[in-house]
């Protein structure tokens, strides 16, 4: 089971819009080197939405090579066509990832069922773990708690990323999963209180900007230290919620741009960080002990 501080992480991309897999290594070394437990490539913070499917494989490839197995390799391959999604799932496999991100169907809608018979034929076109991943902020679709214990009885669905945040949900959760099923936040200000409850990390965009405390307050609350996880996790409040300013992941790669590790392009309709959205995220920064 992958357990920890994990990555989601952005896609640096160079003046011509293109991916720059310059950056891309840079990042990588930062988050190996600042002990992030893993990576995941290509899912929401990292504008999969924007990216060709030939993008992703590469950017997925290119990760997994540069990580060079020092930690796993998670790829976002989700779609709201079924039949894209374990297209996405199968090039994954085949580009070297250790698990696959899925996310909700989007747009059209479908109901429990439905998202049962699509994740079960996800899982069905490879041989990698699933993680779930239940965002209806952004999907509209919402697993139901049950709808995650069914599909965790399939035997290579390894998990969920619960982003909604809801701590009611997920002790549900964690109170009835079968023994191996991962629970992980997708909510960075609620990270903490979910692993305290005995969850098994945190897919997380703080993490982008201040991997190594991320790192230490996950560790201390998946080992039961409030205290410790508190200390770490006071000094991050202000990076949770304002990274989230503007849309993710546009003041995450304008800090990780002012710390000199990339540029902090987006690809439209995602536009630069406003001159009001600098002044926040620069302060929520010099909060975490991060010096732009």
């Amino acid at each position: 089971m992958i357990r920890g501080s994990i990555v989601a992480l952005v896609t640096p991309f160079n003046t011509a819009g293109a991916v720059d897999y310059d950056a891309l290594k840079r990042l990588v070394e930062f988050h190996v080197s600042e002990g992030t437990h893993a990576i995941v490539a290509v899912g929401t913070t990292g504008e999969s939405a924007t990216l060709s499917h030939s993008e992703d494989r590469d950017v997925i490839k290119a990760t997994v090579e540069y990580v060079a197995g020092r930690i796993p390799v998670i790829a976002g391959a989700g779609s709201n066509s079924t039949a894209e999604a374990c297209q996405l799932t199968e090039a994954a496999t085949e580009a070297g990832a250790d698990a696959i991100l899925s996310v909700a169907r989007y747009y059209n809608k479908t109901p429990q069922i439905g998202l049962q018979a699509h994740f079960k034929t996800v899982a069905g076109s490879t041989h990698l773990p699933i993680i779930l991943y239940n965002v209806p902020g952004r999907t509209v679709t919402d697993i139901a708690d049950d709808t995650t214990l069914e599909l965790a009885e399939v035997s290579n669905i390894a998990g969920i990323k619960d982003a909604t945040g809801n701590l009611e949900r997920a002790k549900y959760v964690l109170k009835n999963r079968p023994d191996g099923f991962a629970v992980y936040s997708g909510d960075d200000p609620t990270a903490m209180e979910l692993c305290l409850l005995g969850g098994d990390g945190d897919i997380s965009v703080t993490a982008n900007v201040a991997p190594r405390l991320m790192s230490q307050m996950i560790e201390y609350a998946m080992a039961g230290h409030r205290a410790e996880a508190e200390a770490l996790n006071n000094q991050l409040l202000g990076l949770h919620s304002k990274l989230f300013v503007e849309p993710n992941p546009i003041p995450s790669k304008w800090a990780l741009a002012e710390m000199g590790l990339m540029r902090p392009d987006c690809r439209l309709p995602l536009v630069p960080l406003t001159s009001e959205g600098e002044i926040v995220v620069r302060e929520a920064c010099s909060q975490a002990g991060i010096h732009l």
